[in-house]
């Protein structure tokens, strides 16, 4: 652990438990406040959490009590399960989905607070994640950071790169800092003053918007108007196609009855054809024949 560790882990720490959707530029920012520092690259290389990781570290700092709670359910069962039948191992293995199924829809609860829709493909994501905090001691160390950049898996055989899921590697041993919800800060109270020009700016911008609008609607008569000539182009063409379709099945069928003709025809000239071969082979055996009688009166 460098000696700038200490401050990069508070800068980091600050940063992740933003709304996901102002961690870049408030990361952004504060590089720029630490330009010619040590730290100006450190935090420039801090990682945009992808949305099941930043649940994750949301709920991290809204309810760490429940959070090590989890952990210490995970190192309990750890321990335990070594001398666990088969049974009793199942039995554990669906008492641990029920919890991590049962934070995982709290966290997606506060992601909703937050306006973050969380989709069942990450809310799958986030509770891998927990699941993983309960398996592995360095999983859970990693969750209770709340610097995770990325979701974390394990079925406690494998190993993770765990370093790789957290923004810093010195993050594994660190503890998020709670944080409550803010509350949504109240609307400024303005004092009304009296505007002499009120109306007349009033009926101005009234005038502005119909102009707007009258505009509008030209554009949209003139875009009316141009598609439905391009509709009655198209439909001729239909009616055209129709015809030409039409005219080739009448054609079609004039020549498949001339084609039943010839076929007819064709069956009658080779029945002529097969009784006149068969009258030239007898004649030519008639012939064979008294040629040879005369030959043999000769």
């Amino acid at each position: 652990m460098t000696d700038a560790a200490p401050d990069l882990l508070e800068i980091a720490d600050g940063l992740y438990a933003l709304p996901l959707a102002d961690f870049t530029p408030a990361r952004d920012a504060r590089v720029k406040q630490l330009k010619g520092t040590d730290l100006a690259p450190a935090v420039r290389a801090l990682k945009k959490p992808s949305l099941a990781a930043w649940v994750v570290n949301l709920f991290v700092r809204r309810d760490p009590g429940q959070v090590e709670q989890v952990l210490s359910v995970g190192a309990a069962l750890r321990e335990a399960q070594a001398g666990m039948s088969g049974a009793e191992l199942r039995a554990l293995t669906k008492q641990r989905r029920q919890l991590t199924a049962a934070i995982t829809t709290q966290a997606r609860g506060l992601a909703r607070e937050e306006g973050v829709k969380v989709t069942e493909a990450v809310a799958d994501q986030v509770e891998a994640t927990l699941t993983a905090a309960m398996v592995s001691e360095r999983c859970g160390a990693a969750v209770r950071s709340g610097l995770l950049v990325a979701s974390l898996s394990t079925t406690g055989v494998d190993d993770v790169d765990v370093e790789a899921a957290v923004a810093v590697a010195a993050a594994i041993g660190f503890t998020a800092t709670p944080r409550a919800a803010e509350a949504a800060p109240a609307p400024p109270r303005l004092s009304v003053v009296p505007d002499p020009d009120r109306d007349e700016k009033a009926r101005a911008a009234a005038q502005e918007a119909l102009d707007d609008a009258e505009a509008e609607v030209g554009e949209a008569l003139t875009a009316r108007d141009e598609a439905a000539a391009d509709v009655e182009q198209l439909r001729a063409r239909q009616l055209q196609i129709e015809a030409e379709i039409d005219e080739l099945k009448r054609r079609i069928a004039v020549l498949e009855d001339t084609y039943d003709e010839v076929d007819d025809e064709l069956g009658d000239a080779e029945s002529v054809r097969d009784e006149a071969q068969a009258s030239l082979d007898e004649a030519t055996v008639a012939r064979d024949e008294a040629r040879a009688t005369l030959e043999a009166i000769n």
